[in-house]
C-alpha cells in the first residue's frame, strides 16, 4: 500500500480557442481526442479556450508504474490547471474524468470554476468492481482482441441508438480491433475506476456542478449519478434517454447543449460558493 504524497506528472494536452478555459478529462483507457469531433468545436464556437488532457498511463502522457490512486490523477489535473495560469477553470469529465473532476472540486476548489460530470458515480458496487478488474486483466493480456470481446465492450459503452446503426457499429468494431486498449497504463486506469465510497467527501464540494446521466448507462447507471447529485450542495441534474455510457458521442448535440447552458449560467453570475 502506497503512503507517499502524490507526485504529479505533466499531462499531455491540446489547447484550442480563447476565453474562459474549459478542461476536458476523458474516460479510462480513452485518449483525450475522443472529445475532438463534437465537444471541442462546440465549446470553441461558444467562446471558450478548450484544453483536452490525457490521464497518466496513456500516451503521450507519462505512464509511471501503477497502481494509480485518485490522489495521483487529481494531483495531475491540478498541476495542469496551475500550468495554464488561467484558473479557476471549468472542468468537464466523463467516467474516470468525472471522478477526477469531482475530486478536484473537493480538494482544490480554488482551481475549479465549475464541474460537469458525465456518467459519474461516488462509489463502486460488486459488479462494476469486477468489471474494472476484468477490463484491466484483458488490457494486460497478450494476443489479439477477439470479436466476442469487442462486441461485449461495445455493449458496455453504447445504447441501442448506436448498436442498431450498422455503419457505426462496424466502424467502432474495426477501430477497437485495430487499436486495442492494452498495456499496464490503461490497465491501471481501469483499476482506478473501482473507487471507494466518496459521498462524504463530495458533500464538501462548494462549486457549481452538473451531473449528466445516461438512462441506459451500464457502467455508471443514473441511480449512481443521482447519489452524486444528491450529496453535492449546488448541483444540477440532467438525465438523457436512450443513451449508454458514451452518450456524449451518441447524441453530442444534446449533451453539448446541456454543457453550454450550464457553463453560461455559471459565467453569467451563478454564485461560486465559498470553498
Amino acid at each position: 500500500m502506497r503512503t507517499d504524497d502524490p507526485a504529479p506528472v505533466v499531462l499531455s494536452r491540446q489547447s484550442n480557442g480563447t476565453g474562459v478555459p474549459v478542461v476536458l478529462l476523458p474516460p479510462a483507457a480513452t485518449r483525450g481526442e475522443v472529445w475532438n469531433a463534437h465537444q471541442v468545436p462546440a465549446l470553441v464556437s461558444a467562446g471558450y479556450r478548450v484544453v483536452v488532457a490525457n490521464h497518466r498511463g496513456l500516451a503521450p502522457s507519462p505512464a509511471p508504474q501503477g497502481p494509480y490512486r485518485l490522489a495521483d490523477v487529481v494531483a495531475d489535473a491540478a498541476q495542469l490547471i496551475e500550468d495554464l495560469g488561467q484558473g479557476p477553470c471549468h472542468v468537464v469529465g466523463a467516467s474516470l474524468g468525472a471522478f477526477v473532476a469531482q475530486e478536484l472540486a473537493a480538494a482544490r476548489p480554488e482551481l475549479v470554476r465549475s464541474a460537469v460530470l458525465l456518467g459519474t458515480r461516488a462509489r463502486t458496487d460488486h459488479y462494476r468492481r469486477s468489471l474494472a478488474r476484468a477490463l484491466a486483466a484483458r488490457a494486460r493480456a497478450a494476443g489479439p482482441v477477439t470479436d466476442a470481446e469487442v462486441v461485449a465492450h461495445l455493449g458496455q459503452l453504447f445504447g441501442p441508438l448506436t448498436l442498431g446503426d450498422d455503419r457505426r457499429v462496424s466502424d467502432w468494431m474495426e477501430l477497437l480491433k485495430r487499436f486495442p486498449v492494452s498495456g499496464p497504463g490503461p490497465a491501471a486506469q481501469y483499476e482506478l475506476t473501482a473507487i471507494p465510497d466518496r459521498r462524504q467527501v463530495l458533500a464538501g464540494i462548494r462549486r457549481p456542478c452538473l451531473v449528466i446521466a445516461f438512462a441506459l448507462d451500464l457502467i455508471s447507471p443514473p441511480a449512481f449519478g443521482a447519489e452524486v447529485h444528491e450529496v453535492i450542495p449546488h448541483c444540477g441534474w440532467v438525465e438523457l434517454a436512450g443513451l449508454g455510457h458514451f452518450g456524449f458521442l451518441e447524441r453530442p448535440d444534446a449533451v453539448n447543449a446541456e454543457i453550454l447552458r450550464f457553463l453560461a449560467q455559471v459565467d453569467a453570475g451563478a454564485p461560486l460558493l465559498a470553498g
